[in-house]
């Protein structure tokens, strides 16, 4: 689980990255892009482009939005709120529940789209943790010996 742990690390890097970053610009978000995106290969072009477009007119937010959206279509935004000079974002795999049963990840920042894309990248370490926790291979089952046997009532 050596490359797990290396993934794992590295958005650890990127998260800290973004915490220190003090403002956002299109080539954060293409790194983020690059680092973390493994879904958006799978899309046509076009589904990248629109992130870059975003990207590069300004409307981070949207883009960061946009980014969720197809990397992590099971995570939604659960609460996105301005108190003490600083954005919170919560995700959620189960908006519908109440907050104390379901699953989320929390992040914040001073800028927006700052506080979307740290919450994407703790969702993106919650989703790999959960995928390491998974058993890699199929249990086996053990051959038996003799004959079998029917052993439902037909009558």
């Amino acid at each position: 689980m050596l490359f797990a742990w290396d993934h794992r690390e590295r958005l650890r890097d990127l998260q800290e990255r973004l915490r220190r970053a003090g403002a956002i610009t299109p080539e954060l978000i293409d790194d983020v892009v690059a680092r973390t995106c493994r879904r958006l290969h799978a899309y046509p072009p076009s589904a990248k482009a629109r992130i870059t477009r975003l990207a590069q007119s300004g409307a981070f937010a949207d883009a960061t939005l946009a980014l969720l959206e197809l990397e992590l279509p099971s995570w939604k935004l659960r609460r996105l709120l301005y108190e003490d000079g600083g954005w919170h974002c919560a995700l959620s795999q189960r908006p519908e529940l109440p907050i104390g049963l379901d699953q989320t990840v929390e992040a914040s920042h001073e800028i927006l789209p700052l506080a979307i894309l740290s919450a994407f990248i703790e969702a993106r370490l919650e989703t790999s943790a959960a995928l390491d926790e998974r058993p890699q291979t199929v249990p086996r089952a053990r051959p038996t010996s003799g004959e079998p046997v029917c052993c439902e009532n037909f009558s």
